[in-house]
């Protein structure tokens, strides 16, 4: 009985050892009991049960900057498709100067230019010399360098992290939906920075006697109307001429040099780079008939606001409305349409192959979408 009073005595308090402090981890191992048995419940989730047959592990951009197995792409990259979209657009809209002075001024003046195509050029340089349809080379080689630049540059900086972050197969889906996003985001930027030099150029087609250059011509016309009003009067109208052209001309283009690698059986990497520059020299052909006639209006409205007087003495909108109930829908859509589809199916289909060309020389590899569960790139 004394060994047993000792015993008691010299034992710790019971509640001592079962106060909230020591048992701890008797709820932690209660909780950890529950949540095993929840996750051996038949009843659990599908997510749940795949969850406890595999290790869940984070998607997350490549760490080495690819895409799709391509790349990798970082400001490098980005610079170089800038300075190829620059070139090619600077170069093949400054070639094609004299077939849109003839295309300009048959939707400004039709009455007087109505010869069709190739007897627009003979009026012009039977009235003005062969000088004549070279008016505006500086704005539009000028203009649309810097118009390239933001325009080839932005639709390969978003449709490459547009594709980064929602994944390869969820970009390969919809990839016509990212090349039309990124094509409209792209030319958006790139508009504000044509849309003087487009004001400039159409002044002096309309009016050569108006300035001796784009400089004097900028200059006069910021004197008479000030800066918004000579710059920007025709800026809704390139909205709406340049981003439908420009959402159609990538869409197509991407969806017509999809459908010519597959109906040859090849792919971009299979091939070489002559052989990728003509796939991007033909389906730009189709690309640009398309983009032409479906801004076309837009364009004829771009091109008549920013002759002197057009439209009246009203608001941007005002004048807009004007032009276009003179004009009619009908004229809208097809004076000088000819001229334009010639002019943007060449002019296309010329971006794309020096785009690849230059995006060659400079050591870039284009990005193109593919398939990634058909095969690993």
């Amino acid at each position: 009985q004394r060994c047993l009073r000792v015993a008691a005595s010299s034992a710790p308090d019971a509640r001592a050892m079962f106060s909230p402090a020591s048992t701890d981890f008797l709820s932690g191992f209660s909780a950890f009991s529950k949540a095993k048995n929840a996750m051996n419940s038949p009843a659990r989730s599908p997510v749940s049960r795949a969850m406890a047959a595999k290790p869940f592990v984070a998607a997350s951009p490549a760490e080495d900057g690819t895409v799709m197995g391509q790349g990798p792409f970082g400001l490098k990259y980005y610079l170089a498709g800038a300075l190829s979209g620059g070139i090619c657009c600077g170069l093949t809209h400054g070639a094609l100067t004299p077939v849109d002075v003839v295309k300009t001024r048959i939707q400004l003046d039709p009455v007087k230019y109505n010869q069709g195509f190739i007897g627009g050029f003979k009026q012009v340089s039977a009235a003005e010399g062969p000088g004549a349809l070279l008016t505006g080379l500086m704005p539009t080689a000028q203009g649309y360098f810097i118009q390239g630049w933001f325009k080839f540059g932005g639709v390969e900086f978003f449709k490459i992290n547009i594709t980064n972050t929602i994944g390869d197969q969820s970009a390969w889906n919809n990839r016509n939906s990212i090349y039309l996003a990124s094509s409209a985001m792209a030319e958006f930027i790139a508009d504000i920075f044509l849309c003087p030099y487009e004001a400039c150029r159409i002044r002096l087609v309309s009016d050569p006697t108006y300035a001796t250059g784009m400089g004097s011509c900028a200059s006069r016309m910021m004197s008479e109307v000030g800066f918004v009003n000579a710059f920007y009067s025709g800026f809704v109208p390139i909205l709406f001429k340049q981003i439908p052209y420009t959402m159609a001309k990538f869409a197509v283009q991407g969806k017509a040099a999809e459908s010519i690698y597959s109906s040859i059986g090849s792919k971009p990497e299979a091939m070489s780079k002559g052989a990728n520059v003509g796939v991007s020299l033909m389906s730009g052909v189709v690309a640009g008939v398309v983009a032409a006639i479906i801004s076309h209006p837009a364009d004829s409205l771009l091109s008549k606001i920013n002759k002197a007087g057009a439209g009246g003495s009203g608001g941007m909108l005002s004048r807009l409305g004007n032009i276009a109930a003179e004009t009619g829908f009908v004229k809208l859509c097809t004076q000088g349409l000819f001229a334009r589809c010639v002019m943007i199916g060449t002019l296309t289909a010329g971006q794309f192959g020096i785009f690849d060309i230059i995006m060659g020389m400079v050591g870039a590899k284009k990005f193109h979408f593919h398939d990634p569960s058909a095969e690993k790139h």
